[in-house]
């Protein structure tokens, strides 16, 4: 009967970072792409050996650009690979040559140890330990399998004792760790008293799998674990699994061996394929236009740069050579609007961008004091550095500003309006759907100040927010807009007329 652990997943923020250090540097395959089947709108990355055989499996959950998480009691802290003892001074070497920092090595429990730490801080363990591979990766120093976990908890008794159900049995007790052992592996169980809690985010491992024989397995475990918060039994496709906390509050899983990632592509094309849930089929096209895009090493790229605004590149299989810019409403992010826009403009390279403001939690362009009452400093001030964000845009990717068209929705339409009134000549194409006139003393346009700029509006027929549209709509045709302005039947949400103009407008050039 198998034990040990199945799998360990974290969380990143940075996904083309997060495959360059696992699958670059650290030589593991990229043995599945999928959608979250929690949530299909987050990238869920596997890495392993060359068949992803359980044992050998790290996975990231991608919160691109997401808030940074705490490590802390009731959470694993660290995980850690075996590799061949012999192949130590080799990665030694390698972490210098990639300007890694590297602490070790070290020998602890009579093995020896190298730490290191991904682009996210996640600590990440080399051990010399001589484990073989289910299925060798073709480079011979690469990882074998994982080698174990460390968990902090403020009950190390009670997750000691909660990890037996999984087959672990204890080990050797130093200081405040004690060891847990299955025939491969070892969970470290540290002694957190007093230390402060995690807190779920980018940078922190989200939970550890432990393996189960059989579905059959998976569900007696289940009715032994009722009096506990265990789940369901989940169908993830590539195994069964339920999930539960230990006594102290760590996420662990215990997930069947098979049917494994082979079930929907062959052995040699793991992982090349972006995959969504069975339950979200109806909708694989637009998340695979939601989904961070990335390349493997080796594949050609196109790097991101740190600008100050959050954003991402949707770039199509066959660019046309022409790059809309959206703008998410109240509570969106840079990923809103990439399913309308390329539905628009399939060929068109989408670059989505993040408002910076937030109000209670949620991402917007700015402040307001109520629904209908804008922070008027903030407006100008968030306008001023949208602008800085395009002239920089440009320059670090190459971009036409003048070549550039803008769609907005809601609350980021508000704000190109503004910026058209307040730089003119910026933005010479504009979408703007929802759009209301959100400045209270806008400024006096020359008449030809606008004479470059076409613009759609297209308003709700039943938006309670439409009687402050035509007050934008005059704004911009005294500054000489080419400006059609359309009523759609439809409230404040978008509706399918929407795209359907929206693409005849800019069909038209």
């Amino acid at each position: 009967m198998p034990t040990g652990i199945h799998h360990v997943t974290g969380i990143t923020r940075r996904v083309q970072a997060n495959v360059d250090f696992y699958a670059g540097f650290l030589g593991l395959r990229l043995v599945k792409r999928t959608g979250g089947f929690e949530d299909a709108e987050q990238l869920h990355l596997f890495y392993g050996d060359a068949l992803g055989s359980p044992g050998s499996l790290v996975t990231f959950l991608v919160w691109e650009d997401g808030a940074p998480g705490r490590v802390g009691h009731g959470q694993v802290a660290e995980i850690a690979l075996a590799v061949p003892p012999a192949s130590i001074g080799d990665w030694l070497t390698r972490a210098m040559t990639a300007r890694l920092p590297v602490e070790g090595p070290l020998r602890e429990r009579g093995e020896t140890v190298l730490r290191l730490k991904d682009p996210d801080g996640v600590i990440v363990k080399l051990v010399g330990a001589d484990l073989p591979a289910a299925a060798p990766l073709p480079d011979p120093i690469a990882p074998t399998r994982l080698r174990g976990v460390t968990i902090l908890t403020e009950q190390p008794a009670a997750t000691r004792d909660f990890l037996t159900r999984f087959g672990y049995r204890p080990g050797a007790a130093e200081g405040a760790v004690q060891r847990m052992e299955s025939d491969t592996d070892v969970v470290a169980i540290r002694d957190a008293t007093g230390f402060f809690p995690g807190i779920p985010g980018t940078g922190i491992l989200d939970h550890v799998a432990f393996r189960a024989p059989d579905a059959d397995a998976v569900r007696r475990m289940r009715l032994a674990l009722k009096d506990t918060d265990a789940t369901s039994v989940h169908d993830r496709k590539y195994f069964l699994s339920l999930y539960v906390r230990e006594p102290a509050g760590t996420l662990l899983e215990y997930a069947t061996d098979a049917p494994g990632f082979t079930v929907d592509e062959a052995a040699e094309h793991l992982g090349e394929t972006l995959f969504v849930p069975p339950h979200d089929a109806a909708r694989a096209e637009d998340l695979r236009v939601i989904l961070p895009q990335f390349a493997l090493p080796g594949e050609e790229r196109s790097p991101m740069r740190e600008l100050h605004f959050i954003h991402r590149f949707h770039r199509p299989e066959n660019p046309d050579g022409s790059t809309i810019v959206l703008l998410h409403g109240t509570g969106g992010n840079e990923s809103d609007l990439m399913p309308l826009a390329h539905r628009i403009a399939p060929r068109a390279t989408l670059l989505g961008v993040r408002g910076r403001s937030t109000e209670e939690g949620i991402n917007r362009w700015f402040r307001r004091y109520d629904a209908v009452t804008y922070d008027q400093a903030d407006i100008r001030a968030e306008a001023e550095a949208f602008a800085g964000f395009i002239d920089e845009a440009a320059r670090a990717y190459g971009l036409d500003p003048a070549a550039l068209t803008y769609l907005g929705y809601s609350n980021g339409a508000n704000l190109l309006g503004a910026v058209m009134q307040l730089h003119p000549g910026l933005i010479g194409r504009a979408v703007l759907l929802r759009a209301v006139q959100v400045l209270e003393e806008p400024p006096a346009l020359e008449p030809q100040a606008l004479a470059g700029s076409r613009v759609l509006m297209l308003t709700g027929a039943r938006d309670p927010f439409a009687r402050m549209a035509p007050a934008l709509e005059r704004a911009l045709q005294d500054g000489g807009a080419a400006l059609e302005a359309r009523a759609v039947e439809a409230g404040h949400e978008l509706q399918p007329e929407d795209l359907t103009l929206a693409a005849d407008w800019l069909g038209r050039g």
